[in-house]
């Protein structure tokens, strides 16, 4: 095996290593290498029993992220590139397919936790395997097939990055049941640091382009994120900071969640459905609020931004702040009018914190953590844009076929690997989706 490959090329740097280049520039057997290992770095801090917790129908076990990765490499990549293809396990092929109907049948979602077998040794096994073979293609495919491969590889990549944030969202969601409240993580670097004010940002309007550019956005997105096209803006303002832990108790402590006339109609249904009166995660009362975290529970920092909110809240929110949710459009169009030094300066995934930070630079040119910390919601329904076409072939099922019933969530977390976010990229969730890292900048017309 690896006749083609020298693996010692590729030693694999830690989560916190800062890249001397930028990751798109890596060799394509670098990238695979450095990704695959990150995603089982953040497992090291778990137990076998740990990675087995499924919570709730949304979210899945660790186990089942790290088993479902490598069956995307194995069935999208070594079937179609390998020769003699053997599948590790015949099995696999429905207990980790997620939704591709096109691949076969589905083990149900609700219940793989359930899947105690194959155990978390034997998974890390199949990762290994499937990892010494996708390096073998790699190094050993023809020219005729490097362009597809390459695409497809770049592709499973992305795809890990966005397991690798709900890997870590999905086990705080496991652990926070669990009544001693048991850290991930240790403490995160939360510094000193004095509020600071919200000031507006006006932006004038007019008709912009929109959607993925690879002049500015690098060499890979989503299909969701094209094709580029003109949308027209109405003058507005976007808010320089994130919504604050303060800020939502301030809305708290004037009955943000008893006021129907704060909510859309599906949001008070939700409220009263589930006789909500505090975030997830949060416990305690006013003067006292302490919340879970990935290091545990610990008191609510007042200058932190706020996060685990749903659509519904964050709706309600703007509502009570005077303002309203950004659209899409409008996010992008500020994302990228941020100078080049601060397109990318929030917390990410590599930071190690796993929660958001408080603010640390001014905003005094533009809004600040545009990217990183928390995920923002916007008011854009989840659609396609004019002109979508899907990948051709089985990944055509990976995002059009969800444009329903969601909303969409822009720049990134501190989840998220730095590398995998854009300008351009489009998240989403239902809007009641809680325990993802999802917060709030609030925008207002002009």
């Amino acid at each position: 095996m690896l006749a083609c490959l020298n693996l010692t090329d590729f030693a694999m740097p830690s989560l916190q290593t800062a890249f001397p280049i930028a990751v798109a520039e890596m060799p394509l057997a670098l990238r695979f290498a450095q990704v695959r290992r990150q995603t089982e770095r953040l497992i090291e801090p778990l137990s076998a029993e740990d990675c087995q917790l499924q919570s709730m129908p949304d979210a899945s076990p660790a186990k089942w992220h790290l088993a479902h990765l490598s069956w995307f490499f194995e069935t999208f990549v070594l079937e179609r590139f390998e020769p003699r293809f053997q599948p590790f396990d015949a099995g696999f092929r429905i207990l980790f397919n997620s939704y591709y109907n096109g691949v076969g049948d589905k083990y149900p979602r609700p219940s793989r936790g359930l899947i105690s077998r194959p155990s978390l040794k034997e998974v890390l096994a199949y990762r290994r395997q499937v990892d010494t073979r996708v390096l073998e293609v790699i190094s050993c495919v023809g020219d005729v097939h490097r362009a597809e491969l390459a695409q497809l590889v770049e592709l499973g990549l992305h795809h890990e990055q966005q397991h690798q944030e709900l890997l870590l969202t999905d086990i705080q969601h496991a652990l926070h049941f669990n009544p001693q409240h048991p850290a991930y993580a240790g403490r995160w670097p939360l510094a000193s640091t004095a509020p600071q004010p919200l000031r507006w940002h006006a932006y004038s309007g007019g008709l912009e382009a929109h959607g993925f550019d690879p002049g500015l956005d690098g060499a890979f997105a989503f299909d969701n994120e094209t094709p580029r096209h003109l949308a027209y803006l109405a003058p507005f303002e976007l808010a320089s900071r994130l919504v604050t832990n303060g800020e939502l108790m301030a809305f708290m402590a004037d009955a943000g969640y008893q006021r129907p006339e704060l909510w859309l109609a599906l949001g008070w249904d939700w409220v009263k459905a589930g006789q909500r009166s505090l975030p997830l995660y949060w416990q305690g009362k006013a003067g006292s609020y302490r919340h879970f975290t990935l290091q545990g529970l610990l008191a609510v920092d007042p200058n932190t931004p706020a996060c685990h909110l749903s659509y519904f809240e964050a709706d309600a929110l703007a509502r009570w702040a005077g303002a309203r949710l950004p659209t899409e459009f409008e996010w992008e169009h500020a994302a990228r009018r941020l100078p080049a030094a601060q397109a990318k300066l929030g917390n990410f995934v590599e930071m190690a914190a796993f929660h958001p930070l408080p603010q640390q630079q001014a905003s005094l040119e533009a809004p600040a953590q545009m990217m990183g910390d928390v995920w923002e919601w916007t008011q854009s329904n989840y659609t396609p844009y004019p002109g979508y076409r899907p990948w051709e072939g089985l990944v055509g099922e990976y995002s059009g076929k969800f444009m329903c019933n969601q909303f969409v969530l822009r720049g990134g977390s501190c989840a998220t690997p730095q590398s995998h976010i854009r300008a351009s990229y489009r998240n989403f969730f239902a809007p009641d989706a809680q325990w993802q890292f999802s917060g709030v900048r609030l925008a207002r017309d002009v």
